[in-house]
């Protein structure tokens, strides 16, 4: 689960982060009344979507006075967004944030994930703050320096210090640093965060060293115990489709290719659409159904999957174990009577009830493509979507 800035910002500080003072704003006239609690000098207004390179697209601009606020925010709120995490489709800007300006001296940047290699969370600093990590990545990653952190111990100070001399830190802004990173590793773990990113991380002309901006990320599957957390969850930010799965505990993400698929099993999705793009198509989706799903759940997930425009082809990758076959073809053939396929579907069923879910798409009357393996599913998958039969009626 992703967050905005204000709200990642309200859990560091009370772990002890340093960050800038700020106020929401939904209104342009809010925007000027949080810039003059500010002290009606020099002020950010920053859009609040869950993207980021909001500097680059136009969504962080330098407020002088009070009045200056109220105009950015009314540039702003209402306007589509589009940065390089956005696509070119953008995000609306429901609310700005307007937060104290500093002088700044220097922008770094500090991280921490897991890194899935070591099962470890590692820490990482970087001195090519305000630049997105994967660029810096890419281009120069001699300038990326890593620690990984012993949960047993977590982050020790030799390690954020060896951070700190790394970036080039002396004299007070060490300790800083040291409080800094552990701070933000506490709020790490405490939180069963995914993500934590400081970018810029910026050391101010008087000295001080704070997170100019901040995202953190969620394990969803831990939100259970972070009530607090999950009521952060903002739906106008996610997309429709990826909301209406998690209401049927159904896992989805959209992507950006043309054949919808839906599969039992994180693994077998990753393979089936590992297939698609070997064949050359490109999967339109992650959509797990789950091992327990119903035909009530099977007919829901195929809805979500066709609510795209972009999908031209669906592929049904089923290995029936918990889940048996004859329950998927009959949520298929639910969903086929209920909405009707405008896409070719194919499906691959193997596993328990096998014939029998076919039995039961054979005898439809919905046009249905079957398919011996999944390579064959998904060289059907790819040429359906390609065909001139793509768009019409079943």
């Amino acid at each position: 689960m992703k967050i905005h800035e204000y709200q990642a910002k309200e859990i560091l500080r009370k772990f002890g982060v340093a960050v800038p003072r700020g106020y929401l704003a939904v209104t342009p006239l809010e925007a000027q009344g949080a810039a003059r609690q500010l002290g009606g000098g020099l002020t950010v207004v920053k859009a609040q979507i869950h993207a980021g390179g909001r500097g680059k697209g136009g969504g962080v601009k330098v407020a002088r006075t009070p009045e200056d606020a109220r105009r950015l925010a009314e540039v702003m709120l209402g306007m589509t967004l589009r940065t390089p995490q956005t696509g070119p489709e953008g995000q609306e800007v429901r609310k700005v944030y307007v937060e104290e300006g500093c002088r700044i001296a220097r922008e770094m940047y500090l991280g921490m994930t897991l890194d899935r290699e070591t099962g470890r969370i590692t820490v990482m600093a970087s001195t090519a703050g305000g630049v997105d990590i994967e660029q810096v990545a890419r281009e120069h990653p001699e300038k990326i320096i890593r620690v990984a952190v012993d949960p047993l111990t977590g982050l020790l100070p030799y390690q954020a210090r060896k951070l700190a001399f790394a970036l080039g830190l002396v004299g007070d802004t060490v300790g800083a640093f040291v409080r800094f990173a552990t701070g933000l590793y506490t709020a790490y773990v405490a939180t069963d965060a995914t993500l934590a990113e400081i970018n810029p991380l910026v050391i101010t002309e008087e000295g001080a060293i704070l997170a100019l901006d901040a995202k953190l990320n969620f394990d969803d599957n831990a939100l259970y115990r972070h009530p607090d957390v999950a009521a952060l969850r903002d739906p106008g930010e996610e997309d429709p489709k990826e909301t209406q799965a998690k209401e049927h505990d159904l896992s989805y993400i959209a992507l950006d290719g043309d054949i919808g698929c839906m599969v039992n099993g994180a693994g077998l999705a990753m393979a089936t659409m590992d297939v698609i793009q070997l064949c050359g198509g490109r999967p339109a989706n992650f959509l797990d159904v789950g091992g327990g799903a119903d035909e009530a759940k099977v007919a829901v997930a195929f809805k979500i999957i066709l609510q795209d425009p972009a999908v031209k082809a669906v592929l049904v990758n089923i290995f029936g174990g918990i889940m048996k076959c004859d329950v998927i073809a009959n949520g298929i053939v639910a969903a086929g009577r209920q909405i009707g396929f405008k896409v070719p579907v194919v499906v691959r069923l193997q596993g328990t009830n096998v014939e029998l879910g076919k039995e039961i798409l054979a005898s439809s009357g919905l046009a249905i493509t079957p398919a011996d393996d999944l390579g064959d599913a998904a060289r059907k998958a790819v040429a359906a979507a390609r065909g001139p039969e793509t768009g019409a009626s079943a």
